[in-house]
């Protein structure tokens, strides 16, 4: 850029919002009163004016500061007045000049300038050729091509002015005008032009496409409609259209072997189909109701296969254990084989804890007896429209979740897998659990009406099988009209099994390892059961099996081809470092600790309830999230104990200068029932008599402030969860002995099982001997308190720490079964001694 030193004073007017470029003559519209008495003295005196460009539109008088350093020098050609335009000017913009500052403000802006020249003002045909063909395409995407236009870019001789004219065209971003404005470098100019261009065809282009799209998408749908009602119109002239359809229609509903009445009434829907008009709402619902009714299976039914060691074979291939469900369905099989048809189905709820089979065995016993089955979740469902229907009246109406398994399944016998029916929610919309009364319901569901069909469907040959983790969030009508099968989790001997026998071939052949050899040593099997999974069924394990596996798909992509061996050392290797310890819950015999056991929804667990004695006034604190059913456990565990304060050789007024304080660790989770109560009785005594508790004993069981050891539920779950934990002894209510038969046999085999009826034998198996004296605070005056004697019956409900001589007696009928084998009570206290 070549700059010459003369500077020019001349009137000077500045633009707001936009800038131009030399080359032009155009109009400039002028509002401000120094803007336009800078034009008139230029008009008047014939002379140049400065147009400057301010950098921000909102400032009202403009500083040096606020003005671009390059404005342009123009000659006022003609001044304007338009009613709703304003004034304008027209100029002719001559050449770029170098704005030096303002000499004067008032009554109008006067700029110094001095001349620069374009350092590069060249021509170039291929650049200025490709420059006018991009604006050429660029207008016609516009649609706004122009000849004349054409003609003057044509006709520029320089870069420069080519750019400068083609940059007056275009709807330029502001910052962009300002650059190409002070850029005096033609080249630089053009080609900064010409990539905007590029990039504005490109948008054009888009724009244009899309634009195109819908009007021939609008066009083809006006076109279709104006066909199809031509259609219409000859058919109709004809009288062929309603006819078919009709006709189609009724072979149908003929062809689906309907019940009598429901075939009446798909005929009568049918006749108002053909009365109403084909351009009518109604007649869209009619039909989409008729093609429902067709397409269900009234009278369509597999043939179910007999044989009962066929079933027997296949519920095995699929699962490992599982003996009462497998049982129910070989019992369903061999009663339909002699009652025929006039056995119903079996309505069947299998309840446990998550991983132990319950959906997949529901499954699999569909493929055993050869029909078709269909799954239903029902977790988290509100609306009682999901099971019964809608009504035809509701727009986008359909039926409910029931016939549609039914149309799904082509056959009024399938297996129809209710799954996470616990789980069903309760709002507004109606109460899912009461439309299902009907569904299972054997006495009702011979004629179940969904409200979208109002036509009764027979679902007495279906087999139904639910599922459910927890039992008491069914409501009890529902929970009647189903057979429950409890399904406990599994000991480590079945997960040992279950992963060699189907979870390693499952997962070889999910992992591409179908055809390599692979094991998994019992040990390592053993080891992840232990150290890396606590849970009742075989999720976790599943898990780390494939974790493994996934191992030895990365060994066999790296050109290793086997067979290989996972041993028990291997598998800290594949799955890190340990999760769980596995052995009894507490490492050493404590005093004021006992080991619960519990059952949740996830199956049974060790329940750890700690007892903590300090100086104090009797407050009583309870804490570890325990429900209203727990607490009141503990309040009878605690007068238990203080009524008989003396036979356990304490002083009543200790109890009123003492704080307990019971915890039941893993604070975050919700516990509650009866169950813990002889274990929180027994941590109570541990703590005021100073007996440790025996660490390798858990125990569970109600207790009555009596004293008396009341029945629990769920005794499978919780020794299973005794043995995973690695105890020894569990000491149960004498009420559920009779459940001990039903027991796996390796339960049976390694716990000692003892049932009892009343707290002392509980006290005799867990508590140690005192390590000191009982437990006593300072003035309470305690020494040593004296026992009274035995008798057959004592008064104020105190009961000595050793059973009478008449409960001796009846002692000697308990039994505790040890390796399956019975002993006497007794017997059982001569060995612990």
């Amino acid at each position: 850029m070549t700059e010459q030193n003369v500077m020019t004073q001349v009137p000077a007017v500045p633009l707001r919002g936009g800038a131009v470029f030399p080359g032009v003559t155009t109009t400039i519209s002028i509002g401000r009163r120094r803007s336009l008495a800078a034009t008139q003295t230029a008009v008047e005196h014939g002379g140049d004016l400065l147009i400057l460009v301010q950098h921000d539109a909102e400032v009202e008088l403009p500083e040096d500061k606020d003005l671009s350093p390059v404005g342009i020098i123009a000659t006022v050609r003609d001044v304007l007045r338009a009613p709703h335009v304003g004034v304008q000017m027209l100029v002719e913009l001559h050449r770029r000049v170098k704005f030096e500052g303002l000499a004067a403000t008032d009554p109008y802006l006067i700029g110094r300038y001095s001349e620069i020249e374009d350092a590069a003002d060249e021509t170039d045909a291929a650049l200025t050729n490709e420059t006018i063909a991009y604006l050429e395409q660029y207008a016609e995407a516009l649609g706004e091509a122009n000849q004349q236009v054409m003609a003057s870019t044509r006709s520029k001789k320089t870069v420069g002015e080519l750019a400068d004219y083609v940059a007056g065209l275009l709807n330029l971003p502001f910052e962009f005008e300002m650059e190409l404005l002070q850029d005096v470098d033609g080249r630089h100019r053009l080609t900064a032009v010409l990539e905007y261009l590029k990039k504005e065809l490109s948008i054009a282009e888009v724009r244009q496409k899309i634009q195109q799209d819908a009007r021939e998408s609008a066009e083809k749908a006006q076109r279709d409609y104006m066909l199809r009602e031509q259609m219409n119109a000859i058919r109709k002239e004809l009288g062929e259209g309603e006819k078919d359809l009709a006709a189609e229609l009724r072979q149908k509903i003929e062809e689906a072997e309907m019940p009598e009445k429901v075939e009446e009434r798909a005929l009568a829907e049918l006749k108002r189909l053909e009365y109403q008009g084909p351009q009518s709402a109604e007649a869209s619902v009619i039909r989409t109701y008729l093609e429902w009714m067709v397409e269900l299976p009234w009278n369509k039914m597999t043939e179910d296969n007999l044989d009962i060691n066929h079933v027997r074979q296949v519920l095995d291939e699929d699962h490992y254990g599982l003996t009462d469900v497998k049982d129910r369905i070989v019992e369903y099989v061999a009663v339909r084989k002699l009652a025929g048809e006039k056995m119903r189905g079996a309505i069947i709820n299998l309840n446990g804890p998550p991983g132990v089979g319950k959906t997949s065995i529901a499954t699999s016993v569909s493929r055993a007896i050869g029909r078709e089955v269909a799954r239903i979740s029902l977790g988290g469902v509100r609306d009682e429209a999901e099971i019964r229907g809608h009504r035809r009246t509701y727009i986008g109406a359909i039926p409910g979740r029931i016939i549609r398994a039914l149309r799904d399944a082509k056959t009024r016998n399938p297996v129809i897998v209710l799954d996470e029916i616990d789980k069903v929610g309760t709002d507004w919309r109606g109460d899912p659990s009461s439309a299902l009364l009907e569904v299972l319901d054997p006495e009702q569901n011979h004629s179940f009406t969904d409200h979208y069909l109002e036509a009764p469907f027979d679902l007495s040959q279906v087999i139904f099988i639910t599922t459910s983790n927890q039992t008491n969030t069914i409501p009890a009508p529902l929970l009647d009209r189903m057979e429950t099968i409890h399904m406990s989790g599994y000991i480590e001997d079945e997960k040992v099994a279950i992963a060699q026998q189907y979870l390693l071939r499952k997962q070889k052949n999910g992992h591409g390892l179908a055809d390599t050899e692979v094991e998994l040593a019992e040990e390592a099997l053993r080891k992840v059961i232990r150290h890396y999974t606590r849970e009742a069924g075989v999720r976790q394990l599943e898990r780390n099996i494939g974790k493994m596996v996934r191992k030895l798909a990365v060994q066999v992509a790296g050109g290793e081809t086997g067979p290989f061996t996972v041993t028990a050392d291997d598998v800290l290797e594949f799955l890190g470092p340990e999760k769980f310890t596995y052995g009894v819950a507490e490492e050493k015999d404590e005093i004021g600790v006992v080991t619960g056991l519990a059952v949740n929804m996830f199956g049974g667990n060790t329940l750890p309830i700690e007892v903590s004695l300090s100086e104090g006034n009797g407050r009583i604190t309870l804490t570890g999230s325990l429900g209203d059913v727990m607490r009141e456990s503990a309040q009878a565990a605690l007068t238990y104990a203080r009524a008989n304060a003396r036979s356990l050789g304490l002083r009543p007024s200790l109890f009123d200068k003492v704080n307990i304080h019971i915890h039941v660790p893993d604070g975050a989770t919700p516990k509650d029932g009866p169950s813990a109560g002889i274990a929180m009785a027994t941590a109570v005594i541990s703590a005021f008599t100073r007996r440790p508790v025996r660490r390798d004993v858990a125990m569970t069981g109600e207790v009555t402030l009596r004293g008396k050891a009341l029945p629990i539920g769920g005794l499978k779950s919780k020794t299973i969860a005794a043995h995973r934990a690695g105890i020894k002894t569990v000491i149960l209510p004498q009420d559920n002995a009779k459940d001990i038969p039903e027991l796996p046999d390796r339960i049976r085999e390694d716990l000692t099982l003892i049932p009892v009826s009343h707290l002392d034998q509980v006290l005799e198996v867990a508590l140690l001997e005192a390590n000191g004296p009982p437990f006593t605070v300072e003035g309470d005056g305690s020494g040593e308190v004296k026992t009274p004697p035995v008798s057959g019956s004592q008064s104020g409900g105190e009961r000595p720490l050793r059973a009478s001589s008449e409960d001796m007696d009846d002692l000697k009928l308990l039994r505790a079964t040890r390796n399956d084998e019975s002993i006497p009570f007794e017997d059982y206290l001569k060995d612990a001694r």
